[in-house]
């Protein structure tokens, strides 16, 4: 299993509750196939450097999981179907760093 860090950019016009909502959806995506969270950190409300879909503003959230290689599919798939996400980027950490 490798470590991943997720960032995704939900729209700014989800309340609070939605906002927290769709982080416990994604971390528990993670947790229920066979991975492991080992960090979140909500950003908040932050401005783009480009406007997305007419949209100057994003709620930011990072997140640290532990999951085998197959699962980023699985996650990819569920982020495209949100229509709270706008955009969403997955990387390998580095083991050592």
């Amino acid at each position: 299993m490798n470590n991943y860090e997720l960032m995704v950019i939900f729209t700014p016009v989800l309340s609070e509750e939605e906002y927290k909502a769709a982080q416990k959806k994604f971390a528990a995506i993670v947790t229920d196939n066979g991975g492991e969270v080992l960090h979140t950190n909500p950003w908040g409300l932050k401005s783009l450097a480009y406007p997305i879909a007419k949209k100057t503003t994003g709620l930011y959230w990072v997140m640290e999981y532990k999951a085998p290689t197959i699962f980023n599919e699985k996650l990819k798939t569920q982020l495209l179907r949100d229509e709270s996400v706008m955009r969403h980027m997955y990387t390998v950490l580095d083991k050592y760093a």
